[in-house]
């Protein structure tokens, strides 16, 4: 697990919360917690003042769904199709 130092050491050099975590290998929304100590999904809500001593963003929730991946696309998917099709007839129109 990336540590508070490691998040905000890849901030203060410009990067935002979703390329920090993807240099992590985490979610944004965890690097915005680690960062912070504040969910990303805006559970917890606190006043304007302790978000500006905190670094908190005005809105996060974009962090706590980061886009899926479509897994269909993948070499060994189509490999085994292939394969299948190859073993039967009927799927080749023969």
């Amino acid at each position: 697990m990336p540590t508070r130092q490691q998040v905000r050491e890849l901030l203060d050099a410009g990067l935002d919360y979703s390329e920090a975590g993807r240099r992590l290998g985490i979610a944004p929304g965890l690097a915005y917690l680690i960062a912070t100590g504040q969910p990303a999904d805006a559970g917890d809500v606190p006043s304007p003042e302790e978000r500006a001593w905190r670094g908190l963003m005005p809105a996060s929730q974009q962090l706590s769904n980061p886009e899926p991946e479509n897994p269909t696309g993948a070499d060994q998917v189509r490999s085994w199709i292939r394969a299948r099709v190859q073993d039967d007839a009927q799927m080749r129109g023969v």
